[in-house]
């Protein structure tokens, strides 16, 4: 599928997620957002601490909402809970919708922590390695953000983000996806 970014009805499903490590799994929140920022779906699922089910998951928030008028994901990074890489390309082919995936912050990458804090890092090493590079991307805000597309180019990519974010460097979706995903973590520690 395409992206359709003159489309009315734009929709992107914003995916991020809350953890700590003392507890064994994470709150993943996806919110599925029109791009005049209304709100039209929210799922959650949990992913394990320091796990290699992220990329499950997310399919599992995809499936949940049922969407097909979902134009695009937006994942908020790659390694969520502590290690746990999501494999962009599975998730891009069994949605078989453009996947743009987000990080922050310039890095050095984590190849050095995978080694340094698991026991047999090889399946993590090579799934970390097959996310492939993250390019800068400056949004209408005037931040920069660092991408990672599929089944979109970096400029269609830069257009999506740009019409779903007001402020600062995190699109909407994504925000409220990490509002909601706190909320919730925040209520089982309770």
């Amino acid at each position: 599928m395409s992206l359709h970014l003159n489309k009315p009805g734009l929709r992107a499903l914003g995916i991020a997620e809350s953890f700590v490590r003392s507890r064994p799994t994470s709150i993943m929140a996806g919110v599925v957002m029109r791009a005049d920022l209304r709100v039209d779906g929210l799922a959650y699922a949990h992913a394990t601490v320091g796990g290699d089910d992220g990329t499950e998951n997310v399919l599992r928030l995809y499936r949940q909402l049922n969407r097909a008028d979902v134009n695009a994901l937006i994942l908020s990074g790659a390694a969520i809970s502590w290690f746990n890489i999501i494999d962009l390309q599975e998730v891009f082919e069994k949605t078989e919708r453009p996947l743009i995936c987000l990080t922050y912050e310039e890095s050095p990458g984590l190849e050095k922590y995978i080694r340094e804090y698991f026991h047999s890092p090889e399946e993590k090493l090579r799934r970390y390695r097959g996310l492939g590079e993250r390019l800068p991307v400056r949004l209408k805000t005037g931040y920069e953000v660092f991408v990672r597309a599929r089944g979109a180019s970096i400029e269609e990519a830069r257009i999506l983000l740009n019409k779903f974010t007001r402020d600062g460097r995190v699109p909407e979706p994504v925000r409220l996806a990490g509002l909601a995903a706190r909320a919730a973590l925040r209520d089982l520690k309770k």
